[in-house]
């Protein structure tokens, strides 16, 4: 949807095609946090990206807010880290980058967040750090998208084949129909690698499930997101406090479990012992699309003119996502791009 919008906003005309309604998969389930969990342990492609993003999700909260009347409820409250292993690396990370990261003491983790688990006489702090409700955002997305006439939403429609002749993409087979087009993006999430398979073409990107935990908690039990051994809790602007996640290589499988349930409720109470009086609310999964080293693929597929790809963002889609659709769109319209484009070129695997 956002690769839709800026195709729009440059004045293409856009047919985006979704099998099922647009944004309820990887864009609906994740938790919203505008950063990588850990950004120190990424590598210069990731960061770059990320930080192109984060700066991006503020007007663009204030747009869709404006044009649909859907909040995405961005909020920058920042990010509390009550445990880091290696907190060296990150405050050397935070200096090289001039990132605001800094060392806290007890009497700030409780001044800050008051229910925070007792016992930490300190922690890292990034006051910059945002979140954003990702379910508000995918459905503010789709309403902008709706009322734009040079969008054309086809939903509940597979895409089936694509139409390709000697080394020139033609469009697509989708919902019986074949849809001529001059370029055609394959942004399918965990099913991009699928969508290619049928040209020959090998994308290393595959289905990471993710479950999540949400608790029906008082407004101002959680301001900002707080984090603790790779979980994490993240507040809502009405109150409610999701809890994730699990990391797990199941294919396309998107069950819940009672043993992820107990996992993360474990977690969440941790790190805010308070939320044990709260009810859990919702449980639910989805499906990441994994990727090596957790670099997404951006650009022409080789050897098939006209055919694109951005995937395999892995726990990144929604903190990435803005870059990585301006980076694609640039070169589509063969501008100037926002960061190098090579680290996320496709390599022939035909």
């Amino acid at each position: 949807m956002m690769t839709a919008l800026q195709l729009a906003d440059a004045g293409q005309r856009v047919t985006l095609i979704e099998r099922g309604r647009c944004g309820q998969e990887a864009s609906w389930a994740g938790g919203g946090i505008v950063s990588p969990l850990y950004p120190w342990r990424y590598g210069a492609s990731v960061s770059a990206l990320s930080r192109w993003s984060e700066g991006f999700y503020p007007e663009l909260s204030l747009r869709l807010l404006e044009e649909t009347g859907i909040d995405p409820e961005y909020r920058q409250r920042g990010l509390l880290y009550l445990r880091v292993d290696d907190e060296a690396r990150a405050l050397d990370w935070a200096r090289e980058l001039g990132k605001p990261l800094e060392r806290v003491d007890g009497s700030f983790i409780y001044r800050k967040e008051p229910n925070a688990a007792p016992g930490f006489d300190q922690a890292l702090w990034m006051p910059t750090l945002g979140s954003i409700r990702n379910p508000r955002l995918v459905q503010a997305l789709r309403a902008r998208l709706a009322a734009m006439p040079r969008v054309t939403l086809r939903e509940g429609m597979a895409m089936e084949r694509l139409l390709v002749e000697g080394e020139r993409l033609r469009g697509v087979q989708a919902g019986g129909e074949r849809i001529l087009a001059e370029r055609v993006v394959v942004c399918g999430g965990a099913w991009s690698a699928g969508l290619l398979e049928g040209i020959g073409c090998t994308l290393a990107v595959r289905p990471v499930k993710g479950q999540m935990i949400l608790f029906r908690a008082p407004p101002g039990l959680v301001e900002r997101v707080v984090l603790l051994d790779g979980r994490y809790v993240i507040p809502r602007g009405d109150g409610r406090v999701l809890a994730g996640s699990t990391l797990e290589e199941t294919g396309f499988d998107k069950a819940t479990s009672a043993a992820a349930r107990e996992s993360l409720w474990t977690s969440a109470t941790r790190i805010v012992p308070a939320l044990a009086d709260c009810r859990v609310e919702h449980h639910w999964a989805g499906l990441r699309p994994g990727s090596p080293d957790g670099v997404p693929m951006i650009g022409e597929v080789p050897g098939v003119a006209g055919l694109y790809v951005n995937a395999g963002h892995y726990r990144n889609g929604l903190v990435l996502a803005p870059a990585a659709t301006r980076l694609l769109v640039d070169e589509m319209l063969g501008r100037e791009p926002i960061v190098d484009p090579a680290p996320y070129r496709l390599i022939d695997s035909r």
